[in-house]
């Protein structure tokens, strides 16, 4: 498949899957081969795909999906025993069977503006009408609306990964998806110690893909599909939409953070600057995000979240603040906690984790692989067996960088 793309922030008019080759539909889902050889846009690549990478994307495709974050899906891996060469060394291959109601990204629409002008942007932009907004076909206004709707998605996926803290480390246009989906799996992470301007690629030396840039950058993204789409609808109309996109991404990631922390009836409630006055703490505490939320799930008292916040002054006023609204909700604290549970993960793939199966898969054992298949697909349950996992990331493994080749 090809499409163009824009690659921190620099057009590349030419780029398409290099190693990915479609095989087919199956109940509206299109089937991928990743690493299965060369393609017509491998330019000066193998084809191939290691088996780190591979597994990388095995997992934490189906660990969003497991958090309800949309996402393209795995369905298989495969390993073998063909040198691939990268980064001056020979590694283990593998090829992942993945799956995707759309694989078009913004990207694409820029190809097909570029090769064939108003004329293939249409049909490319009916193509994805057809297939994945077919409430619009046949509206006089279905171009405008399917932006307005790009934008809506891409701002609620978005605000999920912000309130779930999860960074992508490189959201080009080409790694942006036309339907609102979590794709192209590369330099991710979770939060560890929460940092607002975490940086999960080592590459991004600017930072432009950093944690806290994402909003802003998935907006100037989806500015840049304003340039394509300007032949069927009037600039204008589309920009008056993408200046919605910081009020939509505010709202829902507001609403789940309040939902984070118990606050289901916020009338009353100052909830933007409690949120924001405990990420301030958290940062400073060099506190683990994940571990932090599953935290206040289940915290019988205050010592049990103490425990793990450097600054217990400035925290224990916070919690009073919180408390206090917390007072005025209409259900129990044994009914918020309940509802909690099911929003507050106590497990997420971390880096560390993820690469601990690596090593295990790089010497034929991959049951690693399947236990954290098991968190992944199930975040919210107990899992006792593998309880390690859900304590705070070791001090040496915390918030590392990783290359777009991961």
């Amino acid at each position: 498949m090809a499409y163009a793309g824009h690659q921190f922030g620099y057009k590349v008019p030419q780029l398409g899957d290099g190693r990915a080759i479609n095989i087919g539909t199956i109940d509206d889902y299109h089937l991928q081969l990743k690493g299965a050889g060369l393609t017509k846009y491998s330019r000066q690549g193998d084809g191939r795909a290691v088996l780190r990478s591979s597994i990388r994307e095995y997992l934490m495709s189906e660990a969003m999906y497991g958090l309800g974050i949309p996402t393209t899906r795995a369905l298989a891996i495969i390993s073998s025993n063909h040198p691939i060469y990268r980064e001056y060394k020979s590694e283990r291959g593998a090829i992942v069977l993945r799956a995707s109601k759309s694989w078009i990204r913004i990207g694409s629409f820029e190809y097909f503006s570029d090769n064939g002008g108003k004329d293939a942007v249409k049909k490319l932009a009916d193509f994805v009408i057809d297939e994945d907004y077919k409430h619009l076909k046949g509206k006089e206004s279905r171009y405008k609306d399917f932006y307005f709707e790009l934008v809506d998605r891409s701002a609620k996926l978005v605000a999920q990964w912000q309130s779930i803290g999860f960074m992508h480390g490189v959201l080009n246009t080409d790694n942006t998806s036309a339907i609102g989906l979590t794709i192209d799996y590369g330099p991710y992470a979770f939060m560890d110690q929460f940092k607002k301007d975490n940086i999960c690629n080592h590459t991004d030396r600017e930072g432009r893909y950093s944690f806290e840039n994402q909003p802003r950058v998935v907006q100037w993204n989806l500015k840049v599909l304003t340039n394509t789409l300007s032949c069927l609808v009037s600039q204008n109309e589309l920009d008056e939409i993408n200046n919605m996109f910081m009020f939509l991404y505010n709202k829902y990631y507001f609403e789940n953070m309040a939902s984070k922390l118990g606050i289901f009836d916020q009338e009353g409630t100052n909830i933007n600057i409690l949120i924001e006055d405990l990420l301030d703490i958290l940062e400073y505490s060099r506190v683990d995000y994940t571990q932090f939320f599953y935290k206040i799930s289940v915290y019988k008292n205050i010592d049990d979240i103490l425990d793990i916040v450097l600054d217990r002054v400035a925290f224990a006023k916070w919690l009073n603040r919180y408390e206090d609204i917390l007072e005025n909700q209409s259900i129990t604290k044994e009914q918020r906690q309940q509802r909690l549970r099911k929003i507050n993960p106590k497990y997420v793939l971390k880096n560390y984790m993820i690469q601990e199966a690596i090593d295990k898969a790089n010497h034929d054992d991959f049951s690693l692989v399947k236990d954290l298949m098991k968190i992944a697909q199930d975040p919210y349950a107990q899992h006792s067996e593998l309880e390690k996992y859900a304590s705070a990331t070791p001090q040496d493994y915390s918030n590392q960088r990783l290359s777009c080749s991961s």
